[in-house]
């Protein structure tokens, strides 16, 4: 007798597997959205430039672009090579040796971080100035009586700029290089040690092969904040490639010309960006299971002379990146107290901070929203549409405000055409020349940092956490609303405070995007510079530095707490 089975039910997929399965096309449109925002500006540029009639690129070709570009590629090289000598040589000393005051280097180092390359430059222009401290002191020290007894360098130059722009951003380089040293050498460099090798062995021959892709990747973000600095190259009268689209658009009125030298500038940075992504493909790390900092053999002790020449080497970078601007703002400040009530002053605090908070607001929003979508899809698409998303932090701010300016101004004209055809009303200018076009243009530059902030907070959570909420019946937004977002209180309150103070401290787009009468703390303090009274704007460079001292000590507080690091 032949037994016929039962047909089964077919088998159902776990709820896992069907939340795994979901398709999200609202947060994956979402994501489309945002991409196409940080690129509008990039595309605007590159239309303008390649429809522009041609007449203005001859005259740039011969009069602009050879002399700007020779000086950015020499700025870029001297930038480099000085914050990669400056952050690997103290990062190097740091990991490596044991002398006094070394915890308190570790974390001093990045103090430069909070004072702004244009900052730096008019605190270097006072301070190295015919009757600022330092050539005063010469004078008084050697019987100089008129510039002609002595030769001192002029800091209004290419080199001073290379100097000042080195000061505030080797921090970059030396922290990540500091991670590598710490991650690798605890294996690798001890092996080599037991071997016999000097210390200056170690680092030569195994540590900085094995960190190039980090300190690159470092570098290559100081070019690309180099290029972004307008403030400082204009104080001090380097004429950049940044500088060139500024005074080809305002002093020349030739909007195609500045695009065009702009579109150059995109060259560069895509250049830079991609021998980024080069440096990091062969970016690894290992440390040993088990392997704790304790067990680590102890730091090379140096001698006491050469343990305070460590120390002097160490504090040289600091007093130029932090202590420079603050001595030189602090008197002028501390001769100019009532400025603190000064009505303009305030009015340029207030505007400097809403905009800074609706800017970290927004972009913390639409950072939570390209992540949701990555959340949801898990796809190759999405993470490429963040990656698109993230692209704008490497657009120098007079890029952005260019592009930005030209493709605002184009909506505006649509919105007011329609408005006139149906309505029979005119809007005006909706956007353009007021200070929602700031806070967009902040938005797009910054969101990469918010993005970061935010994805490094999300990875250190359960993956299975958000799958577990949803399999109990919990929709997709539900999960994030109860389940994530506690959980993310702290990488969104540091993502939010990175993109406030960056955006009180940003004024390359500021000064070219900002309505008639519209002030915040960089434009008062550039304002003051540019007529020749830096003093004037003390008051608003010192509330930039403390303002901004809020994420280095974010930066700073693991290297204070770890002393064996």
């Amino acid at each position: 007798m032949t037994v016929t089975p039962l047909p089964t039910a077919p088998e159902r997929p776990s709820r896992f597997a069907r939340v795994r399965g979901e398709r999200h096309l609202g947060a994956f449109a979402g994501s489309v959205l945002v991409a196409l925002a940080v690129l509008l500006p990039i595309l605007t540029i590159l239309l303008v430039a390649a429809g522009s009639s041609g007449d203005t690129w001859p005259h740039l070709l011969r009069y602009v672009l050879p002399r700007s570009a020779g000086t950015t590629f020499l700025l870029l090289f001297l930038v480099a090579l000085g914050t990669g000598i400056v952050g690997v040589g103290c990062a190097w000393v740091v990991v490596a040796y044991d002398f006094p005051l070394r915890s308190f280097f570790a974390w001093a180092l990045v103090l430069p971080l909070a004072v702004p390359p244009y900052l730096a430059a008019y605190a270097f222009g006072e301070f190295f100035h015919y009757v600022g401290p330092l050539q005063s002191g010469l004078r008084a020290l050697f019987g100089f009586t008129s510039p002609r007894d002595y030769w001192f360098p002029d800091i209004r130059s290419t080199w001073g700029a290379a100097l000042v722009v080195t000061s505030v951003t080797f921090p970059y380089v030396y922290l990540t290089a500091r991670v590598v040293f710490l991650m690798q050498g605890r294996n690798i460099a001890d092996v080599a040690r037991t071997l016999g090798a000097t210390p200056s062995r170690v680092f030569f021959r195994i540590l900085l092969p094995v960190a190039r892709p980090a300190i690159v990747a470092g570098i290559a973000l100081v070019m690309m904040e180099t290029l972004n600095d307008i403030g400082a190259v204009e104080y001090l009268g380097v004429r950049t490639l940044t500088l060139s689209v500024y005074s080809t658009w305002l002093n020349q009125g030739s909007l195609e010309g500045a695009a065009q030298i702009a579109a150059v500038m995109l060259v560069i940075v895509f250049l830079l960006l991609s021998a980024e992504q080069w440096a990091r493909r062969k970016q690894r790390f290992h440390a040993a299971r088990g392997t704790q900092m304790r067990s680590r053999p102890p730091r090379a002790r140096l001698a006491p002379m050469r343990g305070l020449t460590a120390s002097v080497a160490l504090i040289v970078p600091i007093l130029f990146g932090f202590g420079i601007p603050v001595y030189v703002f602090g008197q002028y400040v501390s001769r100019r107290l009532y400025q603190f009530s000064d009505p303009q002053v305030l009015q340029a605090f207030v505007t400097s901070v809403t905009v800074a908070a609706i800017t970290a607001a927004l972009t913390l929003t639409l950072a939570l929203l390209i992540l949701n979508a990555v959340r949801l899809s898990r796809g190759a698409s999405t993470m490429f549409l963040v990656r698109l998303a993230s692209v704008g932090y490497a657009l120098p701010g007079t890029i952005l405000a260019l592009g930005l300016l030209l493709s605002l101004a184009r909506l505006d004209n649509f919105i007011d055409g329609l408005a006139r055809s149906f309505a029979g009303v005119s809007t005006g200018l909706l956007l353009t020349g007021t200070a929602a076009s700031i806070v967009i243009a902040c938005t797009i530059r910054f969101l990469a940092l918010a993005e970061s902030a935010v994805r490094s907070g999300l990875e250190k959570l359960p993956p299975n956490l958000d799958l577990a909420a949803r399999s109990l019946g919990k929709s997709a937004n539900q999960s994030a609303f109860m389940i994530l977002l506690p959980l993310l209180k702290p990488a969104l309150l540091t993502a939010a405070i990175l993109v406030f103070v960056d955006t009180v401290k940003e004024l390359s787009a500021t000064i070219l995007l900002r309505p008639f009468g519209f002030r915040t703390l960089a434009t008062h303090v550039y304002e003051n510079a540019s007529r020749g009274a830096v003093e004037d704007g003390a008051v608003a460079a010192l509330l930039i530095i403390a303002t901004a001292i809020v994420p280095v000590i974010l930066l700073s507080r693991p290297l204070m707490r770890d002393h064996n690091t």
